[in-house]
């Protein structure tokens, strides 16, 4: 038998402050526990799989994805950032960064209030992963529970990045031909070996990214956020939220080390470990990512 349909709403804006408006979607019964996605750098909301939405609608949430500002149908913000800023960020220089971490967790509440909703359960991926912590650790009493999947605490002596990848990262040119040809060598670097996608199928979600709207000062701008955020280390020894770690053992993008000293950091927090998983989120393991997710929440406190 088919699984049940799903409701799915159109894509909307929602103002979050600061001239900040943010474009979202919702899966599920508006009745369900809020589950908000909160996606990586230079990711779309269509990075949140719609069939992953679904199986997370028809677990009981009512799921919300949207476009961090700076990608997608977002507010764009202006302004150019030199690639000698983001070189001088990485050797560890002190640059100031359009904006932060707490700025782009801020963006996530103001989605939420628009929504009308007091709290909700948190999944982020990657810079997303970043920004549901500073969630948990800024406005505890708004986050029912927390999942940080392939993240990292902002400590730079865990999840580092592969050397090998600084160069192809950094190397975009102009046009959705390059666009797509520079997104594929990417993925097939950092995407997962023990569940690998087809040259096809990298293209076509390149494709569709590009066509959503993609701003290469938006990607570094995020970027920044991320290499010059603070370590969360010893904040998140205070979080008391049901949280789940998960990340994936052959990850490129951010290494192991970052999901084992999150789960560390937090107190109670399940790490969950997944071999030949990268740095991407496979339909395979769809059904393990939303059994986690949900037993992560039947942790929490009734709101």
């Amino acid at each position: 038998m088919p699984p049940a349909p799903v409701e799915v709403s159109e894509e909307l804006l929602a103002p979050v402050g600061n001239g900040i408006e943010l474009c979202y979607q919702t899966f599920g019964d508006p009745d369900g526990d809020p589950l908000l996605l909160v996606m990586g750098l230079g990711g779309p909301m269509t990075w949140w799989d719609p069939g992953l939405c679904e199986a997370l609608a028809r677990a009981g949430f009512y799921v919300i994805r949207y476009d961090n500002r700076d990608i997608g149908r977002s507010t764009v913000l202006e302004g150019r950032v030199r690639r000698g800023t983001l070189l001088r960020a990485f050797a560890g220089a002190r640059v100031r960064a359009p904006y932060e971490m707490r700025d782009l967790a801020g963006d996530a509440f103001g989605l939420l209030d628009h929504l009308g909703l007091a709290s909700a359960h948190v999944v982020g991926v990657s810079m997303g992963g970043m920004i549901v912590q500073t969630m948990a650790i800024t406005h505890p009493a708004r986050v029912r529970s927390m999942t940080s999947i392939m993240s990292t605490t902002g400590k730079r002596t865990v999840g580092w990045q592969h050397p090998s990848l600084l160069p192809t990262l950094l190397k975009r040119k102009p046009g959705r031909e390059a666009y797509v040809r520079s997104s594929a060598a990417v993925w097939t670097l950092i995407g997962s070996p023990g569940y690998p996608l087809t040259r096809a199928e990298i293209e076509t979600r390149a494709g569709e990214t590009y066509d959503r709207g993609v701003s290469a000062e938006g990607v570094l701008r995020q970027m920044l956020a991320v290499i010059t955020q603070p370590s969360r280390g010893e904040r998140l020894r205070g979080v008391r939220v049901p949280t789940l770690v998960i990340h994936g053992l052959a990850d490129k993008m951010v290494h192991v080390s970052g999901g084992r000293a999150t789960a560390a950091a937090v107190p109670g927090a399940e790490l969950l470990l997944i071999d030949g998983m990268g740095h991407d989120l496979p339909p395979a393991l769809f059904e393990t990512f939303v059994a986690a997710i949900r037993r992560t929440a039947d942790r929490a406190t009734p709101a």
